[in-house]
């Protein structure tokens, strides 16, 4: 869930130090750092807040994925855009079994603020469940000024107006298309869905727009997901192809967690989709993925620890040390939400989806959401067997390196629960 946030890696060489102007230059000299592993001589390139972001934990969260990478074959030039005051530095890395694009946000002093890393494009093809002349796409922007925010709308063609769907990412700085390695899971759904009568947007996340974002004292939930998700919401009601009555939001992996806080804070959907969602704390999910990825040892004992502590925080804690590569202030906007919890007293109709073989959750969640929304009228449940993290349909337990696999979509199962759930 959180292996998407940030990226370090082995291998490879340290170059000479660089002027302090030269932001592709200070961002390369980074790369080289992570890659060689030579981390305290990267902790002094880094701003106070990047520093406290990027603790042992994180490093212990990171270390099973990084072995499996194999070693570099090639780092490309580097890719520089301007953000504000703040230089935006992309490098594509091929590893033994893939490739990994790495970003970084360089201050105008020359320290990196934010360092993520995500897999880089692969070829993608429509999936025989989209009909591309049974809908048209315009680009859209959600929000304005500081966090606006490039969207791209599905509008089926026919006569409408038509139900609508917005869809609320995982976290980590997802694109619009929510690509993860080979799988493209939101325009899969976004193409799926507007086939079948529905129109839906989807955007760019905040953190993957505006990486520097992630360094706000103030950073929360809220400012990571809820507040873009309420303009998205905002913003389709104001298509006319679209039934302002029958909007619809669908939140996969983080998304579907917080769902129920976007839809309280909305209090006007017309019902809400959940997808791959953890239904306990963050620190939980987090030591899971510890174990998926083999930690052991030193490091799985302080991953314990932090998570001990977590659940120990009160208000005041908020100057607290990054725990799990989570801030004080972020940490203690959920400190107690129980999505479960706040589901009940919406009263919206909820359907709540997962893939069995998820490597994450498993069904662990998918328990919960069902054990505590039983007797619920307003409440559809559904599982997976043969479907994974990404819901793609396989065999046996998965794997990140089954959505490494090119050609693989988003089950045509989910496509049409989704869309006869929505135009009933």
């Amino acid at each position: 869930m959180f292996s998407r946030v940030l990226c370090f890696l082995s291998a490879g060489v340290l170059m000479a130090q660089v002027a302090p102007t030269d932001a592709g230059g200070i961002a390369r000299a980074a790369l080289d750092r992570l890659l060689a592993q030579k981390y305290s001589e990267l902790s002094a390139m880094l701003t106070p807040q990047a520093k406290a972001a990027y603790p042992d934990a994180a490093l212990a969260r990171m270390g099973a994925e990084i072995q499996s990478w194999g070693p570099v074959e090639s780092i490309g030039s580097p890719m520089v855009r301007k953000i504000g005051t703040a230089s935006i530095v992309a490098f594509q890395v091929k590893f033994a079994t893939q490739t990994i694009t790495f970003q970084f946000s360089v201050t105008e002093d020359g320290a990196i603020a934010v360092m993520l890393h995500s897999p880089a494009a692969i070829p993608w093809q429509h999936p025989s469940y989209s009909k591309p002349d049974s809908f048209k796409e315009r680009e859209v922007t959600v929000g304005e000024g500081q966090w606006k925010l490039p969207g791209t709308l599905a509008v089926p063609v026919g006569q409408g107006p038509f139900p609508g769907v917005v869809l609320v990412h995982d976290s980590g700085p997802g694109d619009r298309d929510e690509s993860i390695s080979a799988v493209k899971v939101f325009r899969d759904l976004a193409e799926g869905l507007a086939s079948r009568g529905v129109v839906v947007l989807r955007y760019e996340k905040r953190t993957r727009q505006y990486p520097q974002a992630t360094q706000a004292k103030d950073y929360t939930v809220e400012k990571e997901v809820l507040e873009d998700a309420g303009l998205a919401l905002a913003l389709l009601r104001a298509q006319p192809e679209v039934k302002p009555g029958r909007v619809f939001l669908l939140g996969y992996g983080l998304g579907g967690y917080v769902a129920p806080r976007i839809a309280e804070a909305d209090g006007k959907l017309a019902g809400m989709v959940i997808v791959n969602a953890n239904a306990r704390p963050l620190e939980d999910v987090t030591l899971d993925e510890a174990k998926f990825r083999k930690v052991t040892g030193p490091q799985m004992q302080l991953l314990i620890e932090q998570a001990a502590k977590i659940k120990k925080l009160t208000q005041g804690d908020e100057d607290t040390a990054p725990l799990l590569g989570m801030s004080g202030p972020y940490l203690l906007d959920l400190q107690g939400y129980s999505p479960t919890g706040l589901a009940k007293l919406l009263g919206i109709p909820m359907l709540i989806l997962q893939g069995e073989r998820d490597y994450l959750l498993g069904t662990k969640d998918f328990d919960v959401w069902k054990s505590s929304l039983a007797g619920q009228k307003n409440v559809t449940l559904k599982s997976y067997p043969a479907l994974d993290r990404v819901l793609v349909a396989g065999q046996g337990p998965s794997t990140e390196a089954d959505e490494r696999k090119p050609g693989q979509h988003v089950a045509q199962d989910v496509i049409d629960d989704v869309a006869k759930w929505v135009n009933q």
